[in-house]
């Protein structure tokens, strides 16, 4: 899928996840709405031939972009053509039966689901070429225009049948050709004529008509290819919305390059207009080389200034209180007090501290606390009436604290 992305009818691959333990494989992909068969198994109305066509174009270009890189798909059935509606896209989806056309056959037999599978799939042993897959691009054309599969066989031999039922029985040339690859059986087929396909979709153009018997050509080399298809008059109407939509792709392209040219330009420029301007005086371009200092403003303003003073002086002033345990309130040391922690202090003549001096080393520590009246229940207190803070709240009952 990577090899066949990026491409607008091609379903994206986003990621590959590989599980060692499982040994499963998981593809990622885009979401989409749904499928065709999803989408015409509820319609009670045809659906416009304008909208068949544009499904029916993106299903051609989806095949003739795999085919182009060598791979044919092998299983085109309406249940592996994804659609995303509010945008008219359709996808190809499901490449797991996929093969490369440079492998040589036969190949398996039993492959593509049965409504949808070749003549020569049913009738020899695995010798197909690619043009099985135009076979069901056919198939798949005139189920979104019928809203019914045109060949829904129960068995192999029934499918055969119901093939011969419309498009009629080959010739023996045909037949001759086909049975040098099938299993020794000799086909005896009765001569039937078929009902052919114009009459099963009586509402259908002309155009749609051939072109569905075309696709469905009972001999493979008669076969048209999808980029053979994508040619006819039948889809001329959105081949030219493609060349629209490539011609403004291809102008927004242009555009970029231009723009990254004139990049490189202005860049190669550059230093040549450096130097003519270092030569010529009279050079609509000037360089200046030597560039004068950018002048630093005050880091602060005057109030700033001030305000940083003014927290400076605050901060001495708090220094001035004495650092405490924390159980007693702290004290400021008055101008009539000594500072037991001043060195200076310390250094004093003790005669000057008598029996009968007023000068006092610490204030009365009763008069600068107010005492408290117990309360009625009993309190846990430390120095006087200092209650202490209960520690956690129920956390702490529920320690056994």
């Amino acid at each position: 899928m990577r090899h066949l992305n990026p491409h607008r009818n091609i379903l994206d691959l986003q990621e590959v996840i590989f599980d060692k333990k499982s040994g499963v494989l998981v593809l990622i992909c885009e979401l989409m709405d749904m499928n065709i068969y999803e989408y015409i198994r509820d319609k009670r109305s045809y659906l416009s031939e304008r909208t068949v066509k544009n499904y029916m174009y993106q299903l051609c270009k989806s095949i003739d972009h795999i085919h182009r890189l060598g791979i044919f798909h092998r299983d085109v059935k309406p249940e592996n053509i994804l659609l995303k509606l509010h945008e008219n896209l359709l996808k190809l989806a499901d490449f797991g039966s996929c093969r490369m056309l440079s492998s040589p056959p036969p190949y398996t037999e039993y492959i593509s689901t049965r409504w949808y599978r070749a003549p020569e799939c049913l009738l020899t042993e695995g010798h197909y070429t690619y043009k099985m897959d135009i076979w069901s691009v056919g198939c798949v054309f005139f189920e979104i225009i019928c809203l019914r599969p045109l060949f829904p066989g129960v068995n192999e031999v029934d499918q055969i049948a119901k093939i011969h039922d419309v498009i009629g029985t080959p010739s023996r040339d045909l037949l001759n050709k086909i049975q040098k690859w099938s299993r020794g059986v000799p086909y005896n087929f009765s001569d039937k004529r078929g009902t052919g396909i114009a009459k099963l979709i009586p509402h259908a153009s002309q155009e749609a008509v051939n072109l569905i018997q075309c696709l469905c050509s009972y001999d493979q080399d008669e076969r048209i290819t999808a980029h053979q298809a994508l040619k006819l008059p039948y889809f001329r109407e959105f081949r030219d919305i493609d060349q629209v939509r490539l011609k403004s792709s291809t102008k927004m392209m242009d555009v970029s390059k231009k723009n990254i040219c004139l990049d490189k330009d202005l860049t190669a420029a550059l230093p040549r207009i450096s130097e003519e301007g270092k030569n010529d005086s009279d050079s609509k371009f000037s360089v200046i080389t030597n560039l004068p200092k950018a002048q630093s403003l005050p880091s602060h303003l005057s109030h700033h200034k001030e305000r940083r003073k003014r927290k400076h002086k605050k901060s001495r002033e708090n220094q001035e209180f004495l650092s405490h345990t924390g159980l007693l309130p702290q004290l400021m040391v008055h101008s009539s007090a000594v500072n037991p922690f001043s060195r200076a202090n310390l250094q004093t003549d003790t005669s000057k501290f008598n029996a009968g001096s007023r000068l006092k080393i610490l204030p009365n520590i009763s008069k600068a606390t107010k005492s408290q009246k117990p309360s009625n229940g009993p309190t846990k207190n430390i120095y006087r009436n200092y209650k202490l803070a209960p520690i956690l709240g129920a956390k702490r009952e529920a320690a056994g604290l």
